[in-house]
């Protein structure tokens, strides 16, 4: 069973607790960014001069963001919690609920394979953010575990959720979100008890962020002569939720050319693979599994998946992702290694025509050359992969709820 415990939330002061926390920075532009960085007693205000600063001298930087955020806790911007468990959740406008359990999970169980993953990790990402971590300490956004639906959890949740929470509030885009704190001895000792009855969690977001806290706890692991495994660095910020509580959306790509060829000659090395029928200026969402939709050159195009390629086992061979991988940017553009490539960027789908939309307007502004839309991984399907230690290449699942960053923090030191 892999270990899940509490920890001492670090949150914002009832004051700031509506203005400090922040969506993800890769929701804003860099010039939202920098405007959002002016105000005082912020997150990305606190983070500022890695995100905003003309200084080149990057771990300067990083050691100003460490101070900083020790200023805000002793100035009470930022207050420390007893050892506890968190109920977060939150409600959609569209009055969809998803919610789950903040707490800690452990370096050595991901190591050991309890926390399983099914997507490849870009390394320079990893590395930038286990720098990050090197030199602050701090984890501001939790990873995204998911574990197979247990009742006894459900229950105990029910019953926290009778009570007061201690965070209530709704964003700048509709979502509220509410947190409860559980740190009574006896309900942590409950929740204890049946969190120790999962078998495996899966990373359902986050592996870099979760590759990084590993490349951070090993170097210190390496270092630490005495390392027993109870170190703060050998722990990850987590948010747990089960099967019944996320939703796995498209993840799409741009690619931004297609070499040589003409797009004639390109449609018709596609042929090889698949059975192409031209949508023209109709957005196509891919209607099942094995079915890519393609934007290029003002058309949609749907291709099919040839019936002899598709495996009939569970393995990469089941997936879109690795199958637009593996023929269309390896063998007709001969992108080797699409975890790398500046050749490749990624759109989030909706799970409907909308993304589809939203990848033609990247394409249209000039993003690339040519946009796949692919149809969501089912959650049986994310478990299989990471079941079997496959790995889908990076970007394959969009997945929500998305996790508010500094709403609560984990203080590695």
């Amino acid at each position: 069973m892999p270990v899940f415990k509490p920890f001492r939330g670090i949150r914002p002061h009832k004051d700031h607790e509506a203005t400090f926390p922040t969506h993800p920075l890769d929701n804003f532009t860099q010039a939202e960014i920098t405007e959002k960085a002016q105000k005082e007693k912020t997150y990305i205000n606190m983070i500022k001069p890695y995100v905003v600063s003309k200084s080149k001298d990057v771990d300067r930087n990083l050691r100003k963001i460490r101070s900083t955020f020790e200023e805000l806790v002793d100035d009470k911007t930022l207050i420390q919690d007893s050892s506890s468990y968190y109920l977060y959740e939150q409600i959609y406008p569209n009055k969809q609920v998803f919610r789950g359990l903040l707490g800690l999970a452990s370096i050595e169980d991901f190591w050991a394979g309890k926390i399983k993953r099914h997507e490849s990790t870009i390394p320079q990402r990893k590395e930038k953010l286990a720098h990050y971590l090197d030199k602050v300490n701090l984890q501001a956004e939790p990873v995204l575990l998911t574990y197979q639906s247990n009742s006894k959890i459900e229950l105990l949740m029910n019953h926290e959720e009778k009570n007061v929470p201690i965070f209530n509030h709704v964003d700048t885009i509709g979502i509220r979100h509410k947190i409860w704190r559980i740190d009574n001895r006896l309900k942590l000792q409950q929740f204890k008890e049946v969190i120790d009855q999962i078998d495996s969690f899966y990373i359902a977001d986050g592996h870099h962020r979760i590759g990084s806290t590993a490349l951070h706890a090993k170097r210190l692991k390496d270092k630490n002569k005495k390392h027993n495994g109870t170190e703060p660095y050998n722990f990850v910020y987590s948010f747990i939720v089960s099967n019944q509580s996320i939703k796995i959306h498209d993840y799409n790509r741009i690619v931004k050319s297609i070499g040589d060829l003409s797009t004639e000659e390109f449609l018709k090395s596609l042929e090889k693979y698949f059975l192409i029928h031209e949508k023209d200026e109709t957005p196509y969402f891919p209607s099942q599994k094995f079915h890519i939709s393609m934007y290029i050159d003002g058309k949609y195009y749907s291709l099919h998946v040839k019936h002899d390629l598709r495996s009939q086992e569970m393995s990469l061979d089941n997936l879109d992702h690795h199958l637009l991988d593996k023929y269309i940017i390896k063998d007709i553009l001969k992108i080797e290694d699409s975890d790398s490539s500046d050749q490749i960027t990624y759109s989030k789908g909706t799970s409907n025509i909308e993304g589809i939309k939203l990848l033609k307007e990247k394409v249209d502004n000039g993003e690339g050359r040519v946009g796949f839309g692919i149809y969501p991984v089912s959650f049986n399907d994310m478990i299989k992969i990471s079941d079997l230690k496959l790995r889908m290449p990076p970007k394959c699942t969009f997945i929500e709820p998305k996790l508010v960053t500094a709403l609560l923090m984990y203080d590695m030191k």
